[in-house]
């Protein structure tokens, strides 16, 4: 049977024509318990996507090297101790091991190892972060010079092993090591002239500055006198925000190796 005239004209009135039917809303504390954890979640600190193992950070150049090289491409890390006590960390930071085992990054269910082959590795992770120049030609120059100071300069790390904790005003440098701190200035030279400085190739640190950042610690540690080019390069790079972080928790840090700490 056909509505009657009266109950088609209720329900047209209790629905406009062509507007759906209201939702029904969640109860007010369902909403509440839904916001609590959503700015929650926003609150908590996210976890690192990567672990860099490290040694000592008041002799361990290396480490020093892998944890700028970390920061400079923007990869977010915890860091994992090895005491200086492990017999192969203590042979490696005291040069009597050719097989470097930190620093060492995981990440992504892959294990880095090498501080050449994680800059390289980052640099494919992060190529925005810009460890390698754009440039071609700078590019294989920022490669060869950072080459170098991978395999090079053995006068020097035995000579002036690093120590952050250590001041040796006046420091004698003898001949084979002065040779390799010639060197590695006129590098310096050379890249802060080609490329503008105020790192080594150009106004951004690369991956060269992470591999001579150690150095630019040695020569303040051993008083080496630097030309005015060379000492603004060291005084810009220590005043990185990471060297910086990492320098003050090498101060910090309770081991001691005497074999490194001796009286020059």
């Amino acid at each position: 049977m056909p509505a009657s005239p009266s109950k088609s004209r209720t329900a047209a009135k209790a629905r406009p024509a062509g507007k759906p039917a209201a939702a029904t809303s969640a109860p007010a504390g369902a909403k509440s318990a839904a916001k609590a954890k959503s700015e929650t979640a926003k609150a908590r600190p996210k976890a690192p996507v990567a672990t860099l193992t490290i040694s000592s950070k008041n002799y361990s150049s290396w480490s020093l090297r892998g944890f700028l090289l970390c920061r400079l491409a923007g990869l977010d890390i915890a860091e994992a101790r090895v005491s200086a006590d492990d017999p192969s960390i203590r042979a490696e930071l005291l040069l009597q091991s050719s097989s470097f085992l930190v620093p060492r990054l995981d990440h992504d269910g892959l294990r880095i190892w090498d501080t050449l082959a994680i800059a390289e590795y980052l640099h494919e992770l992060m190529p925005a972060a810009g460890l390698l120049p754009k440039d071609r030609a700078a590019r294989a120059h920022c490669r060869s010079i950072s080459g170098e100071m991978h395999s090079g300069f053995a006068n020097l790390r035995s000579a002036l092993p690093m120590n952050i904790k250590a001041s040796h005003p006046g420091f004698k440098v003898w001949t084979g090591a002065q040779a390799d701190i010639e060197h590695i200035l006129a590098i310096w030279r050379d890249c802060l002239k080609k490329y503008g400085g105020p790192y080594l190739f150009g106004p951004a640190p690369t991956m060269a500055d992470a591999m001579y950042a150690p150095v630019c610690s040695r020569f303040t540690t051993y008083d080496v006198k630097l030309d005015a080019p060379t000492r603004a390069y060291c005084k810009t790079m220590l005043a990185l925000p990471a060297m910086q972080e990492w320098s003050a928790a090498a101060l910090d840090e309770p081991e001691e190796m005497e074999e490194l700490d001796v009286e020059f």
